[in-house]
């Protein structure tokens, strides 16, 4: 790197992103966010149990032992996401995420590879309602995406809608 040369904005908050989630006690996957607002960082957070929970690391990943994919499990594992830590820690100490940008990354645990930070629906609404206008995340080509969270009410909208078709098909 050239002496004079500086990341983008995009690549220096995907950093600290990535700091960030080396905090995170999981042993599947780290996630880091951290929402940042008029250029300043207002708010981070990681993957992990609830303050006080016991963590993963200390018993073991309940799922693993099931052998479970990626974005499932989520009615029994105790992980609060690193978009949903990100706002709460935001209110815990007063801090608005109004019209901020998120970025997240991810590594997997075991080889410490990038992954691919997808929110899960569950992180998405709670983005929404949150306020939050923009995500932005490495792909797992390495390239920068920005994804518009407005974007999100019209899917989310739409998926529900079908479900409601398909279950008024079974009756």
């Amino acid at each position: 790197m050239k002496a004079n040369s500086r990341p983008s904005k995009d690549e220096y908050y995907l950093e600290i992103a990535k700091a960030v989630c080396l905090r995170s006690p999981c042993l599947r996957r780290k996630f880091g966010a951290i929402v940042v607002r008029n250029d300043v960082v207002v708010s981070s957070g990681y993957n992990g149990p609830a303050r006080g929970v016991i963590n993963c690391f200390e018993v073991g990943c309940l799922k693993d032992e099931l052998n479970l994919p990626h974005y499932s499990g989520y009615d029994f594992c105790p992980g609060v996401h690193a978009e949903e830590n990100c706002v709460i820690n935001a209110a815990r100490h007063g801090a608005s995420v109004l019209g901020g940008t998120l970025y997240l990354f991810g590594l997997n645990y075991k080889d410490g590879s990038p992954t691919e930070a997808k929110p899960c629906d569950r992180c998405k609404r709670a983005l929404i309602n949150a306020g939050i206008k923009e995500v932005v995340l490495r792909r797992s080509d390495g390239s920068i995406a920005r994804i518009n969270v407005v974007d999100w009410v019209k899917e989310d909208s739409e998926k529900y809608v079908r479900k409601i078709e398909e279950a008024k098909k079974k009756q």
